[in-house]
């Protein structure tokens, strides 16, 4: 399958967060919300998660990445950054399926935050058991 030129919008999810991603071919400029990548993650761990499926691929280089996300925190923006390039990459050439299946990088992560259960302080608390 040949190199596509146009843009195609990915969507990329993690935990309440949803990240809204375009790539072009250009210079490796990551944009998030206007921002660089690590203006807006400010951690290095975050901005190294965020780009693992370009470091896969071997295109850090080779395209320019405009994300917006909403919703959540930093790590969890991070990781739909991630999937959203991930699923970007792919639109574009279909050979690395393979790649980024196997680093794990299409699948969503589904962990989130379970809710808190009635007649308990917390999700997984229990109040203190008295036995008389």
């Amino acid at each position: 399958m040949a190199t596509k030129t146009a843009v195609k919008p990915t969507t990329g999810r993690r935990k309440t967060c949803v990240a809204r991603v375009r790539i072009s071919p250009g210079k490796g400029q990551i944009t998030v919300n206007g921002r660089p990548l690590a203006a807006y993650l400010q951690r290095d761990t975050l901005v190294l998660h965020a780009k693992r499926p370009l470091a896969v691929t071997e295109s850090e280089t080779k395209f320019d990445v405009e994300a917006r996300v909403s919703g959540g925190g930093l790590a969890g923006q991070a990781g739909a950054i991630s999937h959203g390039i991930a699923r970007a990459l792919l639109a574009h050439r279909e050979e690395w399926r393979s790649l980024l299946r196997k680093e794990g990088l299409l699948t969503r992560d589904p962990r989130a935050k379970e809710r808190k259960k009635y007649g308990q302080p917390g999700a997984r608390k229990r109040f203190q058991y008295s036995k008389r």
